[in-house]
């Protein structure tokens, strides 16, 4: 579980370097976009290419999208019926709407489901919560990050979004059924390393402990929605009203109760929507899925 432990040391050491003064203040944002530009683009050209497209993407695969789906209609609809701000509202839809299903998902589901269990997380995070948040998510956060966009203006926000335009391209290799060459592939696979150490530690430098913040009701309703909404949600749907049975089915709710997910935080800071809040999303949702796991865990014993 050293991944866990790299978790807290990365956002602790976040969370000091801001009070160094060789670090200038919005230090944070050069690291983001270091994930965006570079590490993100790296994972998808790295994984993307070895996917395989069969029937059994379909459970796992549906995770990411229809849980984003989900986050857009419920915080949409609230955020109108109770007067939210467009960023507020854009920063719960990716924040709550995405999970952690590969720096978090990886180690926990191959931990309790062993090595089959996560070959199902794989599918969860890269055709799903990557392509997600390369695509979906980036709509989102440049339709709520001003009050006006034209569809020109988002399309091209899309387009030349670094990770969709590596997603794209592996999308072509596996199509023509290729792959990088394997000196390529390292390279490719050591710069995707780097995206959750300096996201982490991006997150700590934006980290603040305020107990006078009004942030606290959002980070309240944005947790509830992910740790106990949505894997409800994904129980009802392939549990109940699907019939769905099987390490796949119990792998894909296990990682829909996942804490939020890293990259869409860094996404939403980047456009500027409630980078504080978002970065308590995962400084206090990662510590407390912990325990939330726990539960739902038990739960999917029971299928």
């Amino acid at each position: 579980m050293d991944n866990i432990l790299l978790i807290f040391v990365c956002m602790l050491l976040g969370f000091l370097l801001k009070k160094v003064t060789a670090f200038p203040p919005l230090s944070y944002k050069t690291l983001n976009q270091f994930v965006i530009y570079i590490s993100l683009p790296s994972i998808a050209l790295y994984y993307i290419p070895k996917l395989e497209i069969s029937s059994k993407l379909l459970f796992p695969l549906g995770i990411a999208w229809l849980g984003f789906a989900l986050s857009y209609v419920f915080f949409t609809g609230l955020g109108k019926l109770l007067g939210w701000s467009k960023k507020l509202i854009g920063c719960l839809i990716i924040t709550a709407g995405l999970g952690n299903t590969s720096f978090v998902g990886f180690p926990l589901v191959e931990a309790v489901y062993g090595k089959q269990g996560l070959e199902t997380a794989v599918i969860v995070d890269q055709p799903g919560s990557f392509v997600v948040v390369s695509t979906l998510a980036v709509l989102v956060a440049t339709m709520c990050s001003r009050e006006t966009a034209s569809t020109n203006a988002i399309l091209k926000k899309i387009l030349f979004f670094p990770p969709f335009i590596a997603f794209a391209i592996s999308c072509c290799l596996i199509f023509l059924e290729m792959d990088f060459p394997l000196i390529l592939q390292s390279v490719f696979q050591r710069l995707g390393s780097t995206v959750t150490p300096i996201a982490l530690v991006s997150v700590g430098m934006q980290l603040e402990f305020d107990r006078k913040s009004k942030h606290y009701k959002f980070l309240t309703l944005g947790l509830l929605f992910k740790l106990f909404i949505t894997p409800a949600f994904f129980y009802l749907l392939y549990v109940m009203l699907l019939n769905g049975k099987g390490l796949e089915v119990q792998v894909s709710i296990f990682e829909a109760a996942m804490a939020p997910m890293i990259t869409g935080t860094i996404v939403a800071s980047t456009y500027g929507l409630k980078p504080k809040l978002s970065s308590m999303m995962i400084g206090f949702g990662i510590p407390i899925s912990f325990i939330t796991l726990i539960f739902w865990y038990y739960i999917l014993q029971l299928i």
